[in-house]
């Protein structure tokens, strides 16, 4: 009975797991025997009947055998051997004419080649890179018996060590041979002249001169040499090269060739470089604190994976907009792009076996797969619209389909926009007085804006004017001497003829005291009677406030008030007679009601100012 219950709730959360989740299982086989990663797959309407087949770049079991495999469904439908391992693969128009079939290129050592309904059309090969003249040298006297093969391979590893230009491919072959194999090497090659061939490390495509998805496209190809090279889909000619600090491995390009165009370029130096148009050299460089794992721009940002377990959002001048950190190690990524309802997001495959997705930092879904998935493409297959292709590191092929209900939400918790954002403002109609001020505004534009401007001088002026008095007579409330951090306000409180006057005193340095303090009041004696007019203030330590308290009696019964001024003094014997006094406030004035003259109705007398 436990043991049935337990099953039936095992198949109970499957379903509802299944339920849930936003995509449908097509198919799985743990035995397909693909092995690739995610620039070397590619969909593509081949034949022109509307039926998307898989183009795969596979490398081979251990490296050994590479293949070029084309998938209808779960089923190979052609394979072709390879002559080294792919770089990449895409597919692209080559021209205008109808049918307008898309070709395969395929990214293979020095070569590019070119496919057209799956059959051979064209093979485009890097231009060879002058040799290094002493390694010329060496073959030549090896060539003539000048020196043996032992000799020679000794001194071929001294170039290898020290010459900035890299031996050629039939040198570092040499250099691998055993001793007894080494001459027979040498006599084999000795008609056969020194070639230094560069090799491709990354392709994509980029729109010749329009933005349309059908529209004709180049290819753009990353070399070991340090080259980017953009070629024409015709002749296959060289258009334009650029040069890049370091070896490219992954390219994201926007525009068009012959208006503009915008090219990132992630470098084995841990670099990203931007190129524009006309440009041979970088524009901009982005300098990551991990080698790259993957590029993919999402809109107008580019997104990079790091070997730091973390996802990173740059634009393309080079600005970083947010980081996230990932649960696992970065093994692959690609563009998740959802048409129908103009979604834009980046799928990250993690070596615990799960398969991310991102619309910048927000977490959009999570799929988990039994196996390390090594590459990802996402798009168009058979004749669906939203169709995920997942490799996995034991060559195993995953087939998944969007559902056409499924809304990606994105995850709570994650930081972005508050959801109040998206609500829409009840904005009131346009009166017919917002239209005149509106049209009065734009004819008379610049009157008002020189106006304003005038005013705001004029206020600016005004205020350094009573600054300025403030300073030269002592009315603010704060010393403005450096030797004296002192703050004091005053509060009048009474309804007269007696009134009381509490100073309020404060250190405003951070932490020097002020010790021995004198304070006096200096008063018109015919119209005030203070009784203590004299203080000693205690020790001031910073930051506290102290007060003082005294009393004012007003003797006039004509309503006539003054002002009374405050001095203090430090307790010195170089300080005679208060020569040297600091005035912090200088007048104190009252703004009750006992300020006015006396009424006729009322024998009340004036305050203190």
């Amino acid at each position: 009975m436990a043991a049935a219950s337990s099953s039936d709730s095992d198949s109970g959360r499957a379903e509802s797991n299944e339920a849930s989740s936003k995509w449908l299982d097509a198919h799985y086989d743990p035995m397909a025997n693909i092995h690739s990663f995610s620039a070397c797959l590619a969909l593509a309407d081949l034949h022109g009947d509307g039926e998307y087949k898989l183009v795969v770049g596979d490398l081979g079991p251990g490296g050994q055998h590479p293949r070029l495999k084309v998938l209808k469904g779960p089923t190979v439908l052609t394979e072709s051997p390879l002559p080294a391992l792919p770089a990449a693969a895409a597919t692209f128009l080559m021209e205008q004419h109808e049918p307008r079939t898309p070709a395969l290129a395929l990214a293979s050592g020095p070569c590019v080649y070119v496919y057209k309904n799956l059959r051979p059309y064209f093979k485009f090969s890097l231009p060879q890179l002058p040799p290094n003249p002493l390694e010329q040298d060496l073959w030549n006297q090896a060539k003539e018996d000048r020196i043996d093969p032992l000799t020679l391979k000794e001194m071929l590893e001294g170039i290898r060590e020290k010459a900035e230009v890299p031996l050629s491919v039939q040198s570092l072959r040499f250099l691998q041979l055993e001793l007894s194999e080494m001459e027979a090497f040498v006599s084999q090659h000795t008609s056969k002249s020194i070639k230094r061939q560069t090799v491709i490390t990354t392709m994509t495509t980029l729109k010749k001169n329009l933005a349309d998805e059908d529209a004709v496209s180049c290819l753009v190809l990353g070399t070991e040499n340090k080259e980017l090279l953009v070629l024409d889909p015709e002749a296959f000619t060289i258009l334009t090269k650029m040069s890049l600090p370091s070896v490219p491995v992954f390219l994201e390009v926007s525009g068009q060739f012959d208006v503009e165009f915008r090219l990132a370029a992630a470098c084995r130096n841990g670099n990203i470089y931007i190129l524009r148009r006309d440009s041979t050299r970088p524009k901009y460089c982005i300098e990551l604190s991990a080698q790259p794992v993957g590029l993919v721009r999402v809109h107008k940002v580019l997104v990079v994976g790091s070997t730091q377990e973390s996802l990173h959002g740059f634009t393309h001048k080079g600005k970083k907009l947010w980081t996230v950190q990932m649960p696992a190690a970065i093994l692959t990524m690609n563009l998740l792009e959802q048409r129908s309802r103009g979604l834009q997001a980046v799928m990250a495959g993690l070596a615990n076996g799960e398969v991310r997705i991102y619309h910048d930092k927000a977490l959009l879904n999570v799929i988990r797969a039994p196996d390390a998935v090594t590459s990802l493409c996402f798009g168009r297959y058979g004749r669906e619209d939203n169709t995920l292709i997942m490799t996995t590191r034991g060559g195993g092929l995953i087939i998944k389909i969007l559902k056409r209900t499924a809304v990606f939400v994105e995850a709570g918790g994650e930081a972005g926009p508050p959801p109040a954002q998206a609500m829409k403002l009840s904005v009131p109609r346009k009166t017919r007085l917002y239209v005149d001020q509106t049209l009065r505004e734009r004819e008379a534009g610049t009157a008002m804006h020189r106006a304003f401007q005038t005013d705001l001088y004029l206020l600016r002026l005004r205020a350094a004017r009573a600054y300025v008095q403030a300073l030269e007579s002592s009315l603010n409330p704060v010393s403005v001497m450096a030797r004296e951090p002192l703050k004091l306000h005053a509060v009048v409180q009474g309804l007269g003829p007696t009134f009381k006057l509490t100073l309020h005193l404060q250190n405003t340095s951070a932490a020097r005291p002020v010790l021995g303090l004198l304070v006096c009041f200096l008063y018109n004696e015919m119209l005030y009677a203070l009784p203590r007019a004299f203080f000693k203030v205690p020790l001031l330590v910073p930051g506290l406030s102290y007060p003082l308290e005294t009393f004012v009696e007003s003797l006039s019964d004509k309503g006539i008030s003054d002002i009374i001024k405050l001095f203090h003094d430090e307790e010195s014997e170089e300080t005679s007679k208060a020569q040297r006094l600091l005035s912090l406030c200088d007048m104190i004035r009252c703004t009750c009601a006992n300020c006015v003259p006396v009424d006729k109705r009322s024998n009340r007398k004036p305050g203190p100012s």
